[in-house]
């Protein structure tokens, strides 16, 4: 396929993106994976199985997206989180406040694709301004403060700023080497942490819900950096990776997406425009969880409580596109298949989403009480 010419292989890296977040629509509709509702179930009732899911999803994804790389078939470093950019503050400002969106908003950008689904009109309302604000962020107004001020706060890995990268680096020890240590480690302790609850052994949908989204992601890096890779476009004599928006090669991410599908909208009569990746995958997630929803009868509109509840979602859009733009990622982009590449950045990036939305549901009961 590598050999074909690169407008031939754009059904295949949409169509296989379509499919793969289909499953993933479906299965999150059905086992109700939910980032926000993982950390709210922690900090509000003590509850960690969803908690143990969404890790069980990140040692999936970082275990099989690591011995993807050890063998060869992808190469990590050529997607967008491996870069030597260590932009830090731009992962603290943003992942914080994707935090405080999410919380507000009801739920993170993959979560509003599947509540869209099962019919939530409130996480449609959600979608568009987050869409609105990630685009804002990307190449309008929103950008020059992420530019000009946020990204100004950086450190350059010559190296790259995943940690096996790093470590090589320092020690000299092979870089495979640490990918195959950290991966282990990291992946197998995430995972004993998940299976060390007989709560969460004893559900079936614990279960599927992490190891589907894991290995979701992990299709995601075959789909776009072998079936879409192109070692020389006969345009440009240069390598590519085929309908992704940034250029590099992709896995799961739902902020910027959002924005590409509603600009796709716009434009559609724009010939240039096409249906990328990104903008496939979030059809995907919508239809998955519809076609669950319709299956099972639990489709069901839903609206606003009230002019408050319309704000708080309205806030949590603006305030997820701009944060996930910001970065590079959301609790999938950054939190899943960010740290599956095991770049620095998107481990910060977890903590500080973690951190606002714990302090922002901490605000909330504070101000019922």
């Amino acid at each position: 396929m590598n050999e074909a010419n690169p407008a031939q292989l754009v059904p295949y890296v949409t169509g296989g993106a379509f499919a793969l977040a289909f499953v993933f629509g479906a299965v999150g509709n059905k086992t109700d994976f939910c980032t926000m509702g993982a950390v709210s179930d922690w900090v509000n009732m003590g509850d960690k199985n969803r908690l143990r899911m969404w890790l069980l999803a990140i040692s999936v994804a970082l275990l099989g997206s690591s011995a993807l790389q050890l063998a060869g078939v992808v190469d990590l470093s050529k997607s967008i989180y491996q870069g030597p950019s260590f932009t830090w503050l731009s992962y603290i400002v943003g992942g914080f406040l994707f935090g405080v969106g999410m919380t507000l908003g009801s739920g993170c950008g993959s979560k509003t694709l599947i509540r869209i689904g099962g019919g939530n009109l409130k996480s449609l309302v959600v979608y568009v301004f987050l869409g609105i604000a990630a685009y804002m962020t990307l190449r309008g107004l929103f950008g020059a403060f992420r530019v000009g001020v946020l990204e100004k706060a950086s450190i350059t890995f010559a190296s790259g700023q995943d940690l096996p990268s790093l470590l090589a680096a320092a020690t000299g020890v092979a870089k495979a080497t640490w990918t195959a240590i950290l991966a282990a480690v990291l992946g197998g302790a995430l995972a004993a942490y998940a299976y060390a609850s007989k709560e969460f052994r004893a559900s079936f949908d614990y279960t599927l819900g992490g190891v589907v989204t894991g290995l979701v992601v992990v299709g995601g890096w075959v789909v776009s950096g072998v079936v879409g890779y192109v070692a020389e476009d006969p345009q440009t004599l240069q390598e590519a990776f085929v309908a992704t928006n940034t250029g590099r090669m992709e896995s799961f991410s739902f902020v910027s997406p959002l924005a590409f599908t509603l600009e796709y909208l716009m434009f559609w009569t724009d010939k240039s425009k096409i249906v990328t990746y990104g903008i496939a995958s979030a059809l995907g997630v919508i239809a998955g969880s519809a076609a669950y929803a319709l299956a099972t009868r639990s489709f069901r509109w839903e609206g606003f409580r009230d002019a408050e509840d319309t704000a708080n979602h309205v806030v949590g859009g603006i305030l997820m596109g701009f944060g996930g733009i910001t970065a590079l990622g959301c609790t999938i982009g950054q939190a899943v298949t960010g740290i599956s590449t095991l770049a620095l950045g998107s481990f910060l990036t977890f903590a500080a989403i973690v951190a606002g939305s714990a302090l922002t549901m901490k605000y909330q009961y504070w101000r019922m009480t």
